[in-house]
């Protein structure tokens, strides 16, 4: 009855009226952001490896270099979300820079779409949904201690799983099933076939392996210090902890998993992030406004904060609108492990 209720109070007609102008992607935005903290990254990331080891200077760098990182390997969120067709050439460009490099190419994010989709979001096909607050909370340090592995993981899945793939069709198959998706759900399988914005997926994944290649060859042969290596899985790792952070603060996770959510239902599982300066360090890219994505899931990524001060000012009635709200990260967490504790 509440849920009915909450979807007929719902301002949504009177939402979108306020927001529409502000659906359309500014490419000059995205290139200089993206490239900014790609090249600052990878500046910082040089400079890591040509001072002395464990100085003040040194742990500065990597701190700039992981938040750098961070942010421009975020933008394969908003690739999820371009229509298709468009941003060809930055799609081409971030894989070179960032995707390829910290072996996450663009078509490893493809299932994204699939979150927004009432029939699927919050249910057992949904990739990137666990009920974290109907588990135990130990389940969520789990989550993000594992986080640290991933890029051994990774680069397991391309310098050993795929060349073996192209001899072995059923490895072929669990590789696309099961080691192709940037999911959360380990019991997750990608459909068969299934791809939206990336046609060339296949040159992508062939592209990464030959990467990995690279890099291996590379140390074997001195021409690279072996310490690459040792920074780049460290900051990999850096960044895949800290967005498993940032993804226990991105919904309430309290859907079982068995029930369809409505579109009001999946909006008020979301949650924005008031925060400060801070906050936009590690939710990048407009993911501070995750509740807000969600009303808008096309609304480019620099307008959700104009977006979320309009309607939190200009709404006739926002009081629905601003539970989805919490004051930071640690108020977040907070409420999810608490939520967590009390269904135990």
């Amino acid at each position: 009855m509440e849920d009915k209720k909450n979807s007929q109070e719902f301002p949504l007609r009177e939402a979108h009226r306020l927001v529409r102008d502000l659906m359309t992607p500014n490419p000059m935005i995205y290139w200089a952001d993206f490239l900014f903290n790609a090249l600052l990254g990878w500046a910082a990331f040089i400079i890591i490896l040509t001072i002395p080891v464990f100085s003040i200077w040194q742990f500065i760098a990597f701190i700039i270099a992981t938040l750098a990182h961070y942010r421009a390997v975020i933008f394969i969120h908003e690739l999820a979300h371009f229509k298709k067709g468009t941003f060809k050439l930055f799609r081409l460009i971030w894989n070179l820079i960032s995707g390829i490099p910290y072996l996450v190419p663009s078509f490893t994010y493809g299932i994204h779409y699939d979150h927004h989709k009432p029939d699927i979001y919050g249910t057992k096909e949904d990739g990137e949904y666990i009920p974290f607050a109907t588990q135990k909370p130990i389940l969520m340090i789990g989550y993000v201690l594992f986080s640290f592995f991933l890029p051994f993981l990774f680069f397991i899945r391309y310098i050993l799983l795929t060349p073996a793939s192209y001899l072995i069709p059923s490895l072929r198959t669990f590789c696309w099933e099961r080691a192709s998706s940037l999911s959360i759900n380990p019991t997750y399988k990608r459909p068969e076939g299934y791809i939206r914005n990336d046609k060339y997926w296949k040159l992508q994944e062939f592209s990464t392996f030959v990467y990995t290649i690279i890099v291996v060859l590379s140390i074997i042969f001195e021409m690279l210090p072996f310490k690459f290596i040792i920074l780049w899985y460290l900051i990999g790792a850096s960044i895949f902890t800290l967005n498993s952070i940032r993804t226990l603060t991105a919904h309430a996770y309290r859907n079982s998993g068995n029930n369809k959510m409505e579109f009001h239902e999946q909006y008020l599982d979301s949650i924005n992030i008031s925060g400060n300066l801070l906050t936009a360090l590690w939710a990048p890219v407009g993911l501070r406004y995750h509740a807000t994505h969600h009303l808008f899931m096309n609304m480019p990524y620099h307008n959700l904060g104009k977006a979320q001060r309009r309607l939190v000012n200009k709404l006739s009635d926002n009081s629905l609108y601003l539970k989805t709200t919490r004051n930071s990260m640690w108020d977040a967490l907070c409420r999810i492990w608490n939520e967590a504790s009390a269904s135990r």
